[in-house]
């Protein structure tokens, strides 16, 4: 079998921090994958139900979805109206339902049946490049499915990966607002060594679900306090 070349973006130099912080969020969370998904496609379903919405509802909704329709086929040969009542609980079950069957629909046009196991053959470059070309797929999806089922050395940037860096102080957003563009979520990846990018990723959204939280961030339990530049934070507590 032909090796595949894992690329990743060039790279820059690491944050002072990266290691200790990286060793304190293991200890604590001991790098806890959320429950995501060794198959490709059974990963991206499992994201598409966890928009907008809380672990337990999504949890429940993509557990319904696996049990109704335990194969990419079977999806594929459901009505968007069928699985959009499976996943109900979830909320927003008509959109993903869309959403769900224009994937599969594109997929098994692209390989010639309803699986992802082809992306295990493709470089970073083609497996994002192709993933990004699928309805509400963007380049933190595509990395996450990248990251959980093919093993690859990528940072998925969610919301709680772009607040912890911006308040470590390592990183500063480009865009107005402090939204995290595509641009940023590049250069952010290239400052995490790969051998960290899996563990940084899982326990940064531990972290930021358990303490590091938007509005009332618990600083004086972070146990990566001593690291933490509390970018932002002053300003966040007293709104």
């Amino acid at each position: 079998m032909t090796s595949v070349k894992k690329s990743s973006p060039p790279k820059t130099k690491a944050p002072r921090s990266v290691f200790e912080v990286a060793a304190a969020l293991k200890s604590r969370y001991h790098d806890f994958d959320h429950y995501n998904l060794d198959d490709p496609l059974d990963e991206l379903m499992f994201i598409v139900c966890s928009t907008k919405t809380t672990e337990p509802s999504y949890l429940a909704s993509y557990q319904a979805l696996k049990s109704v329709f335990p194969s990419g086929q079977c999806l594929l040969d459901a009505t968007e109206p069928e699985i959009a009542a499976t996943i109900a609980s979830g909320g927003l079950s008509n959109t993903k339902a869309k959403a769900i069957k224009a994937i599969l629909s594109i997929v098994a046009t692209r390989f010639g049946a309803p699986t992802l196991e082809v992306l295990h053959q493709m470089s970073d470059a083609e497996i994002e490049r192709f993933l990004t070309t699928l309805p509400t797929v963007g380049r933190k999806v595509a990395r996450c499915v990248m990251m959980y089922s093919l093993g690859r050395n990528v940072f998925p940037v969610d919301t709680h990966c772009w607040r912890i860096a911006r308040r470590l102080g390592w990183i500063r957003p480009t865009q107005k607002g402090g939204h995290c563009s595509p641009r940023d979520m590049d250069r952010l990846q290239s400052k995490i060594p790969a051998e960290l990018r899996f563990s940084l990723h899982v326990n940064f959204v531990s972290l930021g679900r358990e303490i590091c939280n938007a509005r009332k961030p618990k600083c004086d339990i972070c146990p990566i306090a001593a690291w933490c530049k509390k970018i932002g934070v002053l300003r966040t507590k007293q709104k």
